[in-house]
């Protein structure tokens, strides 16, 4: 066997031994995520996802990286997960439909006052009681972990979810760096309870339950809060939705 073929076998073994090890890492990811998404969300599907994932990082993981495999590993794993979310989007259109709705009556309270949009006031322009307007407060927060950059036939992305930016042009890089910076302006700048809410969603990772805990509020109150932090986000990015 030559040094080439040594190699390869070592690098084949290396990888094999990886994901072996790292495989419950995957089942724990797709449990973390499961209590933050609809039970109509299959965890199998994320599941075989992430393990294709798991499969990519120990082909791809380097040791000059500068993080350990399991970081490395877990990043690729949550991003594939989340990707095979975007590929089978469970949510109706009119779901889009509406929260888009509801975002540019927002937008438009917004523009006009130059304050904060009152629920009041927009259930009031758009026809509707509180609890339809709850409704969608709730399904904006659900549809999928958070959608801000659609375009209007209902094709969304995720905008805070952090993928490889390595496949990204210099010009992509540079839009796509523009639209995080708006998105942390925007976030600064929701009211103090939407941002605590955000902050303990996605950064801390926190799930709906546990969120209400601290805020001493019922899950579904966080659910409404959570949506209507989505729905002014969206409206505060029209320019980079458009």
């Amino acid at each position: 066997m030559n040094v080439a073929s040594e190699y390869l076998q070592h690098s084949r073994e290396s990888a094999d031994e990886l994901v072996r090890r790292h495989a419950p890492l995957v089942r724990r990811i797709a449990y973390h995520l499961m209590g933050r998404l609809p039970t109509s969300v299959d965890v199998g599907d994320l599941i075989q996802a992430g393990m294709i994932g798991l499969l990519e990082a120990s082909r791809n993981y380097a040791l000059d990286r500068g993080a350990s495999f399991e970081t490395y590993a877990g990043i690729r794993i949550r991003g594939a997960m989340l990707d095979e979310l975007r590929r089978t989007d469970w949510t109706p259109r009119s779901v889009h439909r509406k929260t888009r709705e509801v975002a540019e009556v927002v937008r438009q309270i917004e523009a006009e006052t130059g304050t904060e949009a009152e629920d009041a006031e927009v259930m009031k322009r758009l026809g509707i009681g509180a609890e339809e307007y709850h409704q969608v407060l709730a399904d904006a927060a659900c549809a999928r972990l958070l959608s801000l950059t659609a375009p209007d036939d209902g094709e969304e992305s995720a905008a805070l979810d952090v993928a490889d930016e390595s496949g990204l042009s210099p010009a992509d890089s540079i839009e796509h760096q523009g639209m995080r910076d708006a998105l942390a302006d925007a976030i600064t700048g929701l009211p103090e309870r939407e941002q605590l809410v955000m902050s303990l969603y996605y950064e801390q990772e926190l799930n709906l339950k546990e969120i209400g805990a601290v805020l001493g509020v019922s899950e579904s109150r966080v659910c409404q809060i959570h949506g209507q932090a989505v729905i002014r986000l969206r409206a505060r990015l029209g320019d980079w939705r458009d």
